[in-house]
């Protein structure tokens, strides 16, 4: 019998904007946030492990990428939790958060399937990771970006399919705001090392 995993899907849509006037946006996660069962079977030694593909839904399994049922492959996988651990590759889509289960029988017979996530890509368009794809768990220079409330953005697709229409277009990241060209309206925290999304108004 294969082991059950409880997983979440999370978009982790991390934004920090700031206007140009100077105030600092709180983070602002965009995104649905579900909760989902996946059984894993046949896999290796990493119960989605890099390179293995998984199928999207109520319930993700992992299944051979040949597969007819198979959505997303996964391009990287980490234990534990997300918040402390590496990021996902720029071109994810979304990203599944494992939770720790000691079932009966396991990927490697050590009685656990630890704690974790995977970096996911959708084996076949949209790729809202893209950039203007209007997801995917980071900002990149291209996506673009609408005011959700005061102070706070979130990401859209670039091409008005997202059902919102696009305000602002990162169009560079650098090392610091005074970086930014002069057609700068908005300030958006990328992270990395160069932390500094600069956004055209569109």
């Amino acid at each position: 019998m294969a082991p059950v995993v409880t997983v979440t899907v999370t978009a982790l849509f991390t934004l920090l904007a700031a206007l140009l006037a100077g105030c600092r946006a709180a983070p602002a996660p965009s995104g649905a946030l579900a909760t989902a069962t996946a059984s894993p079977q046949g896999y290796g030694a990493v119960f989605l492990g890099p390179g293995d593909c998984g199928t999207r839904g109520p319930e993700h399994r992992e299944v051979p990428c040949a597969s007819e049922k198979a959505a997303a492959r996964v391009l990287s996988r980490y234990d534990g939790p997300a918040a402390r651990g590496p990021d996902c590759p720029d071109r994810t889509d979304f990203v599944l958060h494992v939770s720790e289960l000691r079932p009966a029988v396991d990927e490697d017979g050590d009685g656990a399937v630890p704690r974790g996530y995977a970096c996911m890509r959708n084996l076949e368009p949209p790729h809202p990771g893209d950039p203007g794809g209007g997801g995917g768990p980071h900002t990149l220079v291209g996506d673009c970006l609408y005011t959700s409330r005061k102070g706070q953005v979130k990401e859209t697709a670039c091409d008005g399919s997202g059902g919102k229409r696009p305000q602002y277009e990162v169009v560079a990241a650098v090392p610091g705001r005074e970086r930014c060209p002069a057609s700068t309206a908005l300030y958006v925290s990328l992270g990395g090392r160069q932390p500094v999304g600069c956004a055209r108004r569109m």
